[in-house]
């Protein structure tokens, strides 16, 4: 009996011994947002289905993610096998090769159902270069309490006129409750990222049809004088550092009046668990001036993989399981269907469960709303919505980000914030060939 449990005992150590020695170590780069944390503790799922592979994961803030992942890919320094990339990243870094297609995905991950306006930004010549984790736009989430105690009523469509009027009503500053909470922590997928798209409703540009860039505008002073009266008036103290992450916070302890962000935060202000203000939230799209465009963008977090890994089928193989409809289901099945991840398939909205979600038709009309191709009230010679679909976009987009942080921060004028902002972006734009 001892010898045949000796034996039992010995097989097993070498099964397991020789399952270590076959097993694949892929490294992940993502962002340290809420739906990616949530995917790292559903790991279990993934290694029940795949105990050959195994994940070490590299969560990064948001600018941070950026900068790494763009010199690893461009260096093919080969310390990622899957990133988390975005939709600006996709089609330049696919067209210049840096990314393994998917186009071999299986059949049952149903590449069809992925919304167009969303799998359309992630493919070039007909390839698709990433598989979308999560889509989203840009839209109004406010305290309905806040907004019936001021007397006003959200519209589902407002102007940025209502929306003044109703960030002043819900101020309260004594007892720490702001009316309004914006991004202005600087970086181009960052502050600029809302500011772009708030211009694009004001009628303005970032270049026009020569890529002269435009910062001397009327339409951008407007745009940026708006954005620091609400703000400066209006919105909490140190806004100048506040991201994505910061003003979740704020949002969800009940320091705001209203948010103007992306359509994926609103499972997380929604949540019980995690928002003090669960039962006190309502939506609108992102407001617009009456020109026809309103302030909301087109974005979506995918998962990419960079050409060179060595571990290329390990990484399609998590890159099909994250970003799949079972994917999709199993978070259902343990958090609610509030809080799958939004904005990238058909299907979801489809789902009569889904459907019951409160901000789910919001969502989906805010990213069918956005038109990546003709963003801006005049024609313009680039696509994107909250950037500018060109390489050296990552660098100017932060560098004007920079200057609109410090004149929040009061370190220099709205006037001079553009002029800054006009003439670092001639010299890049003349560097690059774009001008003369």
């Amino acid at each position: 009996m001892n010898t045949t449990f000796r034996a039992l005992m010995g097989a097993c150590a070498f099964a397991a011994l020789a399952t270590a020695a076959t097993s694949e170590t892929i490294t992940v780069a993502t962002v340290n947002n809420g739906d990616m944390i949530r995917m790292q503790g559903l790991m279990e799922d993934f290694y029940a289905k795949h105990p050959d592979i195994q994940v070490e994961w590299v969560t990064l803030e948001e600018n941070v993610l950026r900068q790494r992942v763009t010199q690893d890919v461009a260096t093919k320094g080969g310390q990622f096998d899957v990133m988390t990339i975005g939709t600006y990243e996709v089609p330049i870094w696919g067209e210049r090769g840096w990314l393994v297609s998917l186009d071999d995905l299986p059949a049952e991950y149903d590449v069809d159902d992925i919304l167009p306006a969303i799998r359309g930004g992630l493919t070039v010549d007909g390839h698709l270069y990433a598989a979308p984790f999560y889509g989203e736009s840009s839209m109004v989430m406010y305290r309905t309490d806040l907004m019936e105690a001021a007397g006003l009523e959200m519209p589902d469509a407002p102007t940025w006129d209502f929306i003044k009027q109703a960030a002043a009503a819900m101020t309260d500053k004594d007892n720490e409750v702001y009316g309004i909470c914006l991004r202005g922590k600087a970086g181009w997928g960052e502050n600029m990222a809302f500011l772009s798209a708030m211009a694009n409703s004001y009628g303005a540009k970032w270049f026009d049809m020569d890529w002269k860039p435009q910062f001397d505008s009327e339409a951008w002073a407007a745009t940026l004088n708006d954005y620091l009266d609400l703000m400066t008036n209006y919105g909490p103290p140190g806004a100048s550092g506040n991201g994505f992450n910061e003003n979740l916070a704020l949002f969800q302890t009940g320091k705001c009046g209203m948010w103007i962000d992306a359509t994926v935060a609103a499972s997380f202000v929604t949540n019980p668990n995690d928002s003090q203000v669960a039962d006190k939230v309502g939506f609108a799209l992102a407001p617009d001036n009456g020109l026809g465009k309103r302030g909301n963008w087109l974005w979506a977090w995918n998962l990419g993989i960079p050409a060179g890994t060595k571990n290329e089928a390990a990484a399609k193989t998590f890159v099909e399981w994250a970003t799949s409809k079972d994917y999709t289901a199993l978070v259902a099945s343990k958090e609610g269907w509030a809080n799958v991840p939004p904005g990238t398939r058909t299907s979801l909205y489809e789902n009569p469960e889904y459907q019951k979600v409160p901000f789910a038709q919001m969502t989906l009309e805010s990213i069918n709303a956005a038109d990546p191709q003709n963003p801006t009230v005049d024609e313009v010679p680039y696509v994107g919505v909250q950037f500018v679909a060109i390489p050296e976009f990552q660098g100017i987009g932060t560098a004007v980000g920079q200057q609109f942080s410090a004149a929040l921060a009061g370190q220099v004028t709205a006037e001079q914030a553009l002029k800054n902002a006009q003439m670092l972006t001639e010299r890049e734009m003349m560097k690059a060939g774009y001008i003369k």
